[in-house]
């Protein structure tokens, strides 16, 4: 009998030496990285290379790597009407000291710098009309797209049993938390994943089929620092919104912020909180049986 793969150890690459990676990347993919271009983040690492593309190198245990593999970046690569860097290639190895895979995509440069951190504190400038419309253009057509991939949201597969048990957890309540439209997301929407003013949308690693309505809810949670632009998505996006599937997971994103791990400081929770109570209203106004319309005490600030 296979036993699976054992947990992983925590690991930051904002902190955790790089270089040996990185060289190791360069030379298999016949590339010099630039090392005055480096961006770090916790779990990925990427440079700019001396032909005027792109290395991103990502670490992922062996316990989050599933049947589908984690070849988002490349499979994403075949999706039509999406704004999104060009892929180019890639090379995989296992780390040998630990249950760890390594993965470096070289794609295209971003048509302009990523918009800002996955949440906002501030309103972007850069967000033009045409940006909205480039933005609706490519999730309408991811939506439209056919995979047999699924969603890998922070590295776990999405489920209809983690949507019920991430809701329940949360907000107290006898609703219907079935989810009836399982279309293809980027699974990891946010102001750190998307460019101005020219727009892209960029780290498909994790993309696959979801409920409708997981990238609007997403990106609007990442904006509710900043009321108008919160407003903004929920205008440009209300097709998701309205859909019964976009309230669940309007829900989903909210319990991210009221959850058992929230930060009374964060700015969010107040927006959240009170989306939360409209959208349960709604929920029990269109035939679900709500009790309450307040987080469970786990979930309060």
């Amino acid at each position: 009998m296979t036993r699976p793969p054992s947990p992983t150890r925590a690991a930051d690459l904002r902190v955790d030496p790089v270089d040996a990676v990185l060289r190791r990347a360069g030379a298999a993919l016949g590339a010099k990285l630039d090392r005055s271009s480096v961006v770090r983040k916790r779990r990925t690492v990427g440079a700019r290379t001396d032909r005027g593309t792109w290395v991103r190198v990502e670490r992922r245990g062996l316990d989050r790597i599933g049947a589908q593999g984690w070849n988002g970046t490349e499979c994403a690569a075949l999706l039509k009407g999406v704004s999104q860097p060009e892929w180019h290639g890639c090379v995989v190895w296992q780390d040998p000291d630990e249950p760890v895979m390594w993965r470096a995509d070289e794609t295209s440069l971003l048509p302009a710098p990523p918009i800002g951190t996955a949440v906002l504190g501030e309103a972007p400038t850069c967000l033009t009309d045409v940006w909205w419309r480039a933005l609706n253009a490519t999730l309408d057509a991811l939506a439209g797209q056919t995979t047999r991939r699924i969603a890998t949201p922070d590295t776990a597969t999405i489920t209809q049993a983690v949507v019920t048990d991430t809701l329940r957890s949360v907000f107290p309540g006898d609703f219907d938390t079935t989810v009836e439209s399982w279309l293809p997301a980027h699974a990891d929407l946010n102001w750190a994943n998307v460019t101005g003013p020219g727009f892209c949308l960029f780290d498909w690693e994790d993309w696959g089929n979801a409920p409708r309505g997981l990238d609007s809810a997403s990106l609007w949670a990442s904006s509710l620092a900043v009321p108008a632009l919160a407003d903004r998505v929920l205008q440009e996006r209300q097709h998701d919104f309205e859909s019964r599937d976009g309230k669940l997971m309007t829900l989903f994103a909210a319990s991210k912020i009221l959850g058992p791990h929230a930060h009374p400081g964060d700015p969010g929770v107040g927006p959240a909180r009170r989306a939360a109570e409209r959208v349960l209203a709604e929920l029990q106004a269109d035939g679900g049986t709500v009790r309450s319309c307040t987080p469970t005490p786990s979930g309060r600030p």
